[in-house]
C-alpha cells in the first residue's frame, strides 16, 4: 500500500466482538517511524506473555495511542457491530495527534470519522499500526475481564475472557447471567427469564 511520507497514519482494531460478556475494546495507534517496535503482529498470533511485553513498549514508543471500552449497555442498545464502529470513531477522536489516514481492520468503516479511512481485511497481520492497535485492545480488554472476574466471581472471566467456552456456558447454566453479560447474545438470552428482558 503506497503512502506519502507526510501522512500521519492511525491503525485501528478491536478486541471482544465475539464474547458473551464484557465490553468491546477499541484501540488506535499512530506509530513513530523513528522509534521502531520489533515483534508487532496480530494479537491473536501472539501469546499472552508476548502481548503483555509489547503493550507498554507500544504505549511508550508510539507517536499517539488511545484505548476505548464500549460497555455492555451500549452493545445491547446498538448491537455489537454498531458498538464496535462507535468505539472506532471514539478511539480516533481520542488520539492526541490528528491522523490524516485511518487504517481500520475489517471490512466496515464507521461514519463521520475525523479523517479519511480505509478498511483492510486481515489488516492486523499486514499493517504494523493495526497490529499495535490489536495488541493494545486485547491487553486492555484482558485486564478489564480480570477486574470483572473479581466483581462477578464464579464465571471464570479471568480465564476465558467472556468467550463461550464450555466452562463459561456451564457457569451460565449454574449461576444465570450477571450484569457483565450481553443479554442479546443467544446463549445468554435463552437463560434470561422473560420478565428480565
Amino acid at each position: 500500500m503506497r503512502r506519502t511520507s507526510s501522512e500521519i497514519v492511525a491503525g485501528v482494531d478491536e478486541a471482544g466482538r465475539g464474547p458473551l460478556a464484557g465490553p468491546v475494546v477499541v484501540a488506535a495507534v499512530i506509530l513513530d517511524a523513528r522509534r521502531q517496535i520489533d515483534g508487532l503482529a496480530d494479537s491473536k498470533q501472539l501469546g499472552e506473555t508476548r502481548r503483555e511485553t509489547l503493550a507498554p513498549r507500544i504505549r511508550e514508543r508510539a507517536a499517539a495511542w488511545s484505548v476505548v471500552a464500549v460497555e455492555v449497555d451500549e452493545i445491547e442498545r446498538l448491537n455489537i457491530l454498531g458498538a464496535t464502529l462507535a468505539g472506532m470513531a471514539r478511539a480516533l477522536d481520542a488520539l492526541a495527534l490528528a491522523p490524516t489516514l485511518a487504517l481500520i481492520d475489517g471490512n466496515r468503516l464507521p461514519k463521520a470519522l475525523r479523517c479519511p479511512a480505509r478498511a483492510i481485511v486481515g489488516g492486523d497481520a499486514s499493517e504494523a499500526a493495526i497490529s499495535a492497535a490489536s495488541i493494545l485492545a486485547k491487553t486492555a480488554r484482558d485486564a478489564l475481564m480480570r477486574d470483572l472476574d473479581a466483581i462477578h466471581p464464579g464465571y471464570g472471566f479471568a480465564r476465558h475472557k467472556g468467550y463461550g467456552t464450555p466452562e463459561h456456558l456451564a457457569a451460565l447454566e449454574r449461576l444465570g447471567p450477571c450484569r457483565a453479560h450481553r443479554l442479546g447474545f443467544a446463549p445468554v438470552k435463552r437463560l434470561v427469564a422473560p420478565a428480565l428482558l
